[in-house]
């Protein structure tokens, strides 16, 4: 009932911080996890259809929220493995 919760935060006015700053933290939570399921490609709901999401992934490409000054160079080893084990 809503009624009864606004009469309770009539009463207690100390919890409305409290469910104020709850609600603001639930609310990024949920952001940024679905920021996170559809803009990266390494975060998968379904590990059969691609069980190995970290192969296909662009490593010239900065997957961090935030990159200053990456270089990135191919490793010529893992570069022969990885044909090989292919």
């Amino acid at each position: 009932d809503m009624s009864g919760f606004i009469n309770l935060l009539k009463k207690k006015k100390e919890l409305i911080p409290l469910i104020g700053f709850m609600a603001f933290a639930a609310t990024g939570a949920t952001t940024a996890s679905l920021y996170f399921l559809f803009t990266k490609p390494d975060v998968i709901l379904n590990k059969t259809n691609n069980p190995e999401p970290w192969e296909k992934l662009d490593p010239s490409k900065p997957q961090k929220l935030l990159t200053v000054n990456q270089q990135w160079k191919p490793v010529e080893e893992l570069q022969l493995v990885k044909s090989i084990t292919k």
